[in-house]
């Protein structure tokens, strides 16, 4: 396998670092065209569906996509905004946020960009870019706050992969998780706290997380617990007894047992039991989506409402919010410590000499300026 070419380097380049915020992914138009193009590409990793390649690809082509990508379009036409999918209008704007707030905090030399691990901008396309741009230090975000095979571990495979053809690698830095970092849960908090302040505060709130197949718990994958432990800090955070809260899973697909309890007829057993106002929050998504927007807000409320239920409220997920740009912040500098981010007067004069003389020296034997 050929390594790709090297862009044009020029001696006396000052290397950077980057920081890449990677969300899921979203369709580019609400259209079933584009929808079946990105569930195709999402469906065909065997980090999120794990049955033989084979056979999975006819239930796939076969099945899936001719059905589910109309009944998608459809659920993402009640949901796309004028600016596009809320997504990634979400992710772009936390990537602008902190920038500005890294470079408010004296971190001149690190630029941070989007990308999606399905879909566009598409994780290796960013990265070209930061390599072209003579980007030699890199930390992998991931908009995912649980770790999960089905998520996390999919987004290195896409950095591993794409680097493999790499001859000049840049230092990696890949954040795993951050499902108990102060700065998240404090975000998480104020979030809830803020909208209990303008409407008033339900019987109990419901914490629901993205669902995976059971059977990734029983092989060794930490996301169930790591929800349970980031709901369990967010109650601690807002004085709620264990009464007060239920951790819920959603977005079940297909007929395997996946996580419990599951979000939908958890909704609709507390209204039956005499409950006339829940509070649905989803500690899990950092941006809102397809699932939060569509499925939660929506699709859910309706069947707590059938059930029986009076008041649904629906509590958005942390998007721009100041304290959640703040916590990003925190945990992106946690990552970058050591690498020359921050730099005083003198170390910037020390550097550009540095820079002049190794110019200078390449010169001498024989390198070529651009």
């Amino acid at each position: 396998m050929p390594f790709r070419k090297e862009p044009p380097f020029t001696h006396g380049t000052v290397p950077g670092s980057a920081i890449v915020l990677v969300n899921l992914g979203t369709p580019d138009e609400p259209t079933r065209k584009a929808v079946r193009r990105y569930l195709k590409q999402f469906l065909s990793d065997p980090r999120v569906v794990e049955i033989p390649a084979r056979v999975w690809w006819f239930i796939l082509h076969l099945f899936i996509l001719p059905f589910r990508s109309g009944q998608s379009a459809a659920k993402y036409r009640t949901i796309w905004t004028k600016e596009g999918s809320p997504l990634k209008v979400h992710t772009a704007k936390q990537a602008a946020l902190l920038d500005k707030t890294l470079l408010e905090r004296g971190h001149e030399g690190v630029k941070v960009v989007m990308a999606m691990r399905y879909g566009s901008p598409s994780l290796p396309e960013v990265l070209d870019r930061l390599k072209e741009a003579h980007v030699e230090r890199i930390v992998v975000l991931p908009a995912y706050p649980q770790y999960s095979g089905t998520t996390t571990a999919s987004v290195w495979d896409a950095v591993y992969q794409h680097f493999a053809r790499v001859r000049n690698v840049p230092e990696l830095r890949l954040v795993k998780h951050y499902h108990d970092h102060e700065g998240y849960i404090n975000a998480l908090r104020e979030q809830v706290e803020s909208y209990w302040e303008a409407h008033g505060r339900g019987q109990k709130l419901v914490m629901s997380f993205h669902g995976v197949p059971k059977r990734t718990l029983l092989l060794g994958d930490p996301y169930f617990c790591e929800c349970h432990k980031t709901a369990r800090l967010l109650a601690a955070a807002l004085g709620m007894g264990a009464d007060e809260y239920i951790v819920t899973f959603q977005s079940r697909f297909g007929k395997a047992e996946w996580l419990q309890p599951y979000t939908a007829p958890t909704v609709q057993a507390l209204a039956r039991e005499g409950l006339q106002r829940i509070d649905v929050i989803c500690p899990g998504f950092t941006s809102d989506c397809l699932e939060t927007l569509e499925e939660i807000n929506m699709e859910v409320r309706h069947d707590f409402e059938a059930a029986g239920g009076k008041e649904y409220h629906y509590i958005p997920c942390l998007n721009e919010s100041p304290a959640w740009i703040t916590g990003l912040a925190e945990i992106a500098e946690q990552h970058l410590i050591g690498w020359p981010t921050i730099l005083t007067p003198a170390q910037k004069a020390a550097q550009r000499r540095d820079i002049q003389v190794g110019a200078q020296h390449a010169a001498q034997l024989g390198a070529e300026a651009h």
